[in-house]
């Protein structure tokens, strides 16, 4: 699935870029800011995408001054298939989260971050994903491992992108807290938690 637009799994197309833009606001946009928003196509190319959804009654469509606004007409049949694509990115965290809840040892804390989590992943990029193991729990126990293997599958499934899935322990991240590890500016910079707790400690006051 390309993460940075999850609607081209099933409508790989403009339309699809333009209906995400449509589906993640209720502010009316003019048709430039529709193009602006979806990154692709041309202002001619998204004016006539927008002139056969009003024709299908998808879009509402209000006059203001010598500019249309388009909003998304949420009362049409297909407007719920239209908000589910958008929010694919979404669900596939969800999911994750459920997972995580069903495993027979719970992690401590778990989050998404790189490109998936900042939203510009490809379908060639990878699902990283950062587990916190409990402290008296080894990586290879094989409850806890059976768990993290069957999360990285179902991923795939869910997906068609790999995950990469990191752990350690509270201890283990204090590590790289002190060292400054990488990983630890890409966490606070981009993680989307999956958890009550975060996968990082708070940083000092002041």
């Amino acid at each position: 699935m390309d993460l940075s637009d999850p609607t081209a799994a099933v409508v790989p197309s403009l339309d699809g870029r333009v209906l995400a833009v449509l589906a993640g606001t209720t502010k009316p946009l003019t048709g430039r800011e529709i193009q602006r928003l979806a990154g692709r196509g041309s202002q001619h190319g998204v004016q006539r995408l927008l002139h056969r959804m009003d024709e299908h009654g998808l879009v509402d469509v209000v006059t203001a001054g010598s500019a249309n606004l388009y909003t998304l007409n949420r009362e049409h049949v297909a407007a719920e298939a239209v908000v589910v694509l958008a929010a694919l990115r979404t669900r596939l965290f969800q999911r994750i989260r459920e997972n995580l809840e069903s495993w027979p040892i719970r992690p401590a804390a778990a989050a998404v971050f790189g490109s998936a989590a900042r939203g510009d992943g490809t379908a060639e990029s990878d699902v990283d994903v950062f587990v916190v193991r409990p402290d008296d729990i080894d990586a290879e126990d094989e409850s806890w491992s059976d768990s993290v293997d069957g999360l990285a599958q179902a991923i795939m499934r869910w997906s068609g992108n790999r995950a990469s899935i990191i752990q350690a322990t509270r201890g283990e991240i204090q590590q790289m807290v002190e060292r400054e590890a990488p990983i630890v500016a890409e966490l606070r910079r981009d993680a989307v938690s999956l958890t009550k707790d975060p996968v990082l400690p708070a940083r000092p006051a002041g």
